[in-house]
């Protein structure tokens, strides 16, 4: 998505065309977001009041593998200098992302929750 995401854009562009009618498919699933500021705007919360959603407490910390994916994408990404030679970058990267990468972090996040509840929910070694 080119420019900056707020609250509307993050329902109009996300949640109304793909995030809703995904969990209007799936009974009982429940959509975790984080307190990202266009997730946590009033519009958007509205928004999700139809559905389960995971309560997300502040400073809590970050289980997402997701985030590691893109921290392994950034290391990866060449310097571009249009948007559309930074589109195509990232199509490269992603298709050529090692899925015994994407398993290693779906086979660690055990150990990733025990260490959450070890550390009182604090910082972790992940």
């Amino acid at each position: 998505m080119r420019g900056t995401l707020t609250g509307l854009r993050y329902v109009d562009h996300i949640l109304r065309p793909h995030v809703g009618p995904f969990l209007n498919g799936h009974p009982g699933a429940i959509f975790q977001k984080d307190n990202a500021r266009p997730h946590a705007a009033r519009v958007a919360l509205d928004f999700l009041r139809h559905f389960q959603t995971l309560p997300w407490p502040a400073r809590s910390p970050n289980l997402s593998l997701v985030q590691h994916v893109r921290d392994q994408l950034k290391r990866q990404m060449p310097s571009c200098h249009s948007v559309h030679d930074l589109e195509l970058a990232v199509q490269d990267l992603w298709a050529h992302l090692p899925q015994n990468n994407i398993r290693c972090l779906i086979n660690s996040m055990p150990d990733r929750v025990a260490g959450c509840i070890a550390a009182g929910c604090g910082r972790t070694r992940y």
